[in-house]
This record gives structure tokens, C-alpha cells and sequence, in this order.
């Protein structure tokens, strides 16, 4: 048996030696006769030499590496694999050793620099004559990729050839997503990630995360395995059920982790090789996408019950035995029903973050928090409304409550008083408690039934309007209207994804209010000129905040996470939003200082843990914030020996 490691290697006959009888340079008439084990090219990645080669039976007692002359083409390349001798139906093996060099090496998107190989590098790592002779930076690379994207008229296919840059040169992928993140951030997430979810297996070209279906029951342990990245941090999973506000997407829910993922990187600086996306498939109810042939998923209606759970527990138990207690497992677009009881059903075991409940709270608080200094007043002084009361409007509201209850000393049965929801069957009230899902029951109010929104607008008369319902304009005319008759400012929040499900758009907000209206959204919207004023609508944009949370989390060594965790983020991420940004109607900060906002907010969740006694990472920092900047990856180049 033939081992490599680093430059040398032994044989089970006891040759060792340099690796130059297999290099380019020397040997090229020679070729070790030995049987070889296929390596893992992650565990050899840090290897000086890539090779890519096949090795036959060593003679007895020879030290002389020859090569059998034999060629099984006339004119052609000696077929070491067997492969041109082999019919369609003869097993072949696919044997491949590769390590960090030559034609592999261009095409390892964890390695490769495309033209920033410097000519020294060319030399050592057999890259000359495969690349033409310029050498560029990264700057200039960055700069050719945004004119080519922005080429594309179409968002989906500036979305495609992002994920194609990704799979070629992982750091060009960041480090462009990073300088540019404002005009990206829609591209690789909210809104476009939509649209690629619903044509995921049309565009489908490469996995870039795993896939468990209810085939690999019982085989859970052995398929996380089977991912070549070994010191995973963050696993963002679904099940695709609820996907934005598309709804129930199957196996092609797979671009939300991915996304969700790609911005753990570029926002938090969570090092990629830490970061496992996975879907868990457990068939659909689309019935459209079981009938399309370019479908990538289960071809079965929805597991549920016992078999789902059983899916799950084996798979919340695997991740924990491999990959140990402080991985963090971001539940993403599950169905309300499943949300809420895998939270609650993990939350004490496992590290578990789910961000449609608590991310889209954390992050809709801080937008409150700001608005609160436009407006006056204390959380206690306002009255909230919201369309919607599945995982994001009950996760939100609860968390209002929570933080109104630590300001006031109020219990918090009594804070959530202030709190009024509105469902598909209306107001949600006292006399609908039988009829209501459990993490409804907290938010029936003592009130008449009200059947419409305007109604309960004009009942209740909020100072807050918060849509999380998934439906299109439904914040209706009438509705901003009545917010803007008894409120000088009403705040409306209008966070539904992707665009088109929006409650309203920024330009119906502004024009309909006369311009009083302070207003965020889920999905961006382009300023909006009203009677002379330019106003700019802020994005309500989870990726403000569980980038911050994962790596707070992840540099503490936390075990668990903490609703103060969230109140802390939340509070971090509103001490960014300066004078300047409430000047225009800005509510949270711009991204293009994403980074900084997510050392500040890491930071800040990371001093809970510490004081919650959660964190195991001891001793404590003295200044977490430079500690979080110290922590986070770095999308420039390296140079290679």
C-alpha cells in the first residue's frame, strides 16, 4: 500500500523517497507498479503536491519505479484504469489520488486564485501553461466578475453564475459578495434564492450540501460521514416545507441553506469549511413538483408523525455524536407545527437556533428599538398589530413582550396584552381559544370576533403594524390610511418574502401615509421621492442579525442558546443605526457595514453567554469585539509555498 503525506511517501515494501519520481519534472518514464488506496483530498489538502495518478502491481523486490509499455490505443495513453477495455456493463474503479497541484488544483474552489497564481507559484504547483501568462489581483478579479454579473438582466441567472463562481474560486465568491454585499446580498438571498428554490432542479448542477431522504433511515451517522469537511460549526437544515413565502418546495428547499450559509461566511466570517447546508427530505405535497420530471427530490407525499420525528431525532442525535455538543443547527423554513416543536423539543439538548422565530424577532426588535427615537415613548407605550401568526409574527410579538416585561417588571402574561394578532380566520381572541394552535393561545385577548384587518385596525388602533402573513398587498390603502389617521407616525412593518408577497411596497406605504409613515420591509425596495423627500425604506433582513448570533455562539463555545441572547443582539444591532440613517427614515443601518455590525453583535451575545455561564471557551476575552474581528474568516488570498 502506497501513503502520501505532505512531500514523501513509503510503500507496504518499505520504499520511501521524495515525491519526484511522480512529478512532472522527473519520471515522467517512470510510474511505481503498486496498488493504491483512493485518500480523502481534504485530509491531504494541505499537501504541497497534487498528483492525480494510477498505480499497478510492484514487482517483487524491485526499488526501480518502472512503466509498463503496454498501451491499450494505438498512439494514445496507457489506460491505467482499464477503462477503454471495459463495456458499458464491466465495473471500473474510480481511482484518483489528488493532494494540491496542476490542472486539480484550478479546479479546487478552496485553492484555486484563477490568474493571482503569481509566477512562482506557477512553477512549484505545475500550473505553467495552464493558465495565460497575465498575472492579476483580486481587486481586478472582483472587479471583472461585478461587469460580468452585471451583464445579466435576468436575476436568477446573476444568482447561477454566483453559484458557479462559488464552486470555481470560493474566496473570489466572498470577497466579491463582501465588497459589494448590498447589490449581492438580493442576488445570492431574498428575493432571487426564491425563485432558484422553485427552479432548483432545472438549474441544478452540483450539490453543495447533503441531502437526507427517508432512504437513509438508520444510515443518518454514516451520510454525515460522508461530507469531507470534518470540524463543522454551523448546519443550517430543512425540511423545505415552508419555504419563504413560496410555501411547501420539497427537496429544492436546498437553496435557503446554502444561502443562509453563504452569508454566515461573507456577514459573520464563520469560515466556510465550518458551514454544512442540509435538506432534509421527507417527500412533498407539491403536487405540481411531483409531477415535473426535472424534479431532484423523494417522489412521495409528506412523511409525518412518527416517521418524521423518527427522521429527526436520528438525525439531531447523529449531529450531535459526530460533530459534538457545540455545533450550532439552525432550523430554517419548517412548517409552523414542526417550527415550534422542534424548537421546544431541542432547545434544552442541542444548540438550536430557529431563525424564522427567532432571528426574524431579534432583527425586527433592533428596527423597533430605532424607531422608538423617531417616534418617543417606551416599548410599554405602544400598541402592536400583526398580520399573521405563524413562526415569525408569534416569535416576534413574544419577544416584544419579553423585552417589555424585563423594562417594565410587568409579568409577561400581562405585556402580551399590548400585543394583538390577526389571523386567516381574523382576530385572534378569547372566544376562538378551542379552535386555536397552542403557540396562538397566548395572544387570545378578551375582544369582540373581528373578521378583517382594516377592522381590527380601526378597533384596536396600533401604533405598529407588523405583516409576517406571506400575502401580497394586504396592507391595503384603507388600512395605511387608518394607521396614518390616529398615529403622526405610524410605524409599519411590511416583512413578508420574497417582493411579491409583500404587504405593500415602499412607494404605497409613503404615498398613502403622506410620507409619515416609518416603514421596513423584508425584501428591498428602491427609495421612494415623496412631495420632495427622498425616502429609503429599511430591510428588515435576517442577515442583520444570525450571522452576528452564530458567531457569538461559535467563539464563546456556547451550549445553548438563551432568549436574552436575542434581546442582546437586537439592542447591539440598534446602537449601529446613527443620526444620520433616522434622518432618512432609516431604521437599521446600511450593509455595507455588515462586518462590523456583526463583530458588535457577536460581541454582545457572546458577554450574555459569559454571564449566563453557558459559554465554555475560558477564560473570558477582555474586549470580545476585536476578539470577534480576530475570529472571522478572511476571503484574500493566501500564498503558497
Amino acid at each position: 500500500m502506497i501513503s502520501l503525506s505532505g512531500s514523501s511517501f513509503t510503500t507496504s515494501s518499505g520504499l520511501s523517497g521524495s515525491c519526484n519520481p511522480f512529478s512532472r519534472r522527473q519520471g515522467r518514464t517512470h510510474s511505481a507498479s503498486v496498488k493504491v488506496v483512493a485518500l480523502n483530498s481534504n485530509r491531504e489538502r494541505n499537501g504541497s503536491v497534487v498528483m492525480e495518478t494510477s498505480l499497478q502491481e510492484m514487482r517483487d523486490g524491485s526499488t526501480v519505479v518502472d512503466v509498463d509499455p503496454k498501451s491499450t490505443v494505438s498512439g494514445g495513453v496507457q489506460d491505467v484504469y482499464g477503462e477503454d477495455n471495459a463495456t458499458e456493463d464491466k465495473l471500473v474503479t474510480p481511482w484518483s489520488i489528488s493532494v494540491a497541484s496542476g490542472y486539480s488544483l484550478l479546479r479546487d474552489p478552496h485553492h484555486n486564485k484563477g490568474l493571482a497564481f503569481a509566477q512562482k507559484e506557477r512553477d512549484s504547483h505545475f500550473l505553467r501553461g495552464l493558465l495565460p501568462p497575465v498575472v492579476i489581483s483580486q481587486d481586478l478579479q472582483v472587479k471583472k466578475m461585478m461587469h460580468n454579473i452585471r451583464q445579466y438582466e435576468v436575476p436568477l441567472q446573476k444568482y447561477m453564475a454566483m453559484m458557479d463562481l462559488q464552486e470555481m474560486n470560493e474566496k473570489l465568491f466572498y470577497k466579491l459578495l463582501i465588497d459589494n454585499v448590498e447589490e449581492l446580498l438580493p442576488v445570492v438571498y431574498t428575493p432571487t434564492v426564491g425563485e432558484a428554490c422553485q427552479k432548483y432542479g432545472s438549474i441544478f448542477r452540483r450539490p453543495q450540501g447533503l441531502f437526507i431522504s427517508l432512504n437513509e433511515k438508520g444510515k443518518i451517522l454514516e451520510v454525515l460521514r460522508n461530507w469531507p469537511e470534518k470540524n463543522i460549526q454551523v448546519i443550517v437544515v430543512t425540511d423545505g416545507e415552508r419555504i419563504l413565502g413560496l410555501g411547501d418546495l420539497g427537496c429544492q428547499g436546498m437553496g435557503i441553506p446554502v444561502g443562509k450559509l453563504s452569508l454566515y461566511t461573507a456577514l459573520g466570517g464563520v469560515r466556510p469549511s465550518a458551514c454544512l447546508p442540509i435538506t432534509i427530505d421527507v417527500g412533498t405535497n407539491n403536487e405540481k413538483l411531483l409531477e415535473d420530471e426535472f424534479y431532484i427530490g423523494l417522489r412521495q407525499r409528506r412523511a409525518t408523525g412518527q416517521e418524521y420525528a423518527e427522521l429527526l431525532h436520528e438525525f439531531m442525535t447523529a449531529v450531535k455524536q459526530l460533530y459534538g455538543e457545540k455545533v450550532l443547527i439552525q432550523f430554517e423554513d419548517f412548517a409552523n407545527h414542526n417550527a415550534f416543536d422542534l424548537l421546544a423539543k431541542y432547545g434544552t439538548t442541542h444548540l438550536v437556533f430557529n431563525d424564522d422565530i427567532q432571528g426574524t424577532a431579534s432583527v425586527v426588535l433592533a428596527g423597533l428599538f430605532a424607531a422608538l427615537k423617531l417616534v418617543g415613548g417606551t416599548l410599554a407605550d405602544h400598541r402592536f398589530l400583526f398580520l399573521g401568526a405563524g413562526e415569525a409574527g408569534t416569535g416576534i410579538a413574544e419577544l416584544i413582550a419579553l423585552e417589555m416585561s424585563k423594562q417594565t417588571n410587568m409579568p409577561l402574561e400581562e405585556t402580551r396584552k399590548n400585543i394583538w394578532l390577526v389571523d386567516s380566520k381574523g382576530l385572534i381572541v378569547k372566544s376562538r381559544m378551542e379552535s386555536l394552535q397552542h403557540f396562538k393561545k397566548p395572544w387570545a385577548h378578551e375582544h369582540e370576533p373581528v373578521k378583517t384587518l382594516l377592522d381590527a385596525v380601526n378597533d384596536i388602533k396600533p401604533t405598529v403594524l407588523i405583516g409576517t402573513s406571506g400575502v401580497g398587498r394586504t396592507f391595503t390603502k384603507e388600512v395605511v390610511e387608518a394607521m396614518a389617521s390616529f398615529n403622526e407616525k405610524p410605524i409599519i412593518l411590511s416583512l413578508s418574502n420574497p417582493t411579491s408577497q409583500s404587504e405593500c411596497t415602499a412607494e404605497e406605504a409613503y404615498t398613502w401615509s403622506q410620507g409619515r409613515a416609518i416603514f421596513a420591509t423584508g425584501s428591498p425596495f428602491a427609495p421612494v421621492e415623496y412631495d420632495g423627500k427622498v425616502f429609503v425604506p429599511g430591510q428588515a433582513n435576517n442577515a442583520y442579525i444570525f450571522p452576528g448570533i452564530g458567531l457569538g455562539l461559535i467563539m464563546s463555545g456556547t451550549i445553548r442558546v438563551h432568549d436574552d441572547m436575542l434581546l442582546a443582539a437586537s439592542e447591539a444591532l440598534a446602537a449601529q443605526v446613527t443620526e444620520e440613517n433616522l434622518e432618512k427614515g432609516l431604521i437599521f443601518p446600511p450593509f455595507t457595514n455588515i462586518r462590523k455590525i456583526s463583530a458588535h453583535i457577536a460581541a454582545k451575545v457572546a458577554a450574555k453567554a459569559y454571564e449566563l455561564g453557558l459559554a465554555t471557551r475560558l477564560p473570558q476575552p477582555k474586549d470580545l469585539v476585536k476578539h470577534a474581528e480576530s475570529c472571522m474568516y478572511s476571503p484574500s488570498y493566501r500564498s503558497y509555498r
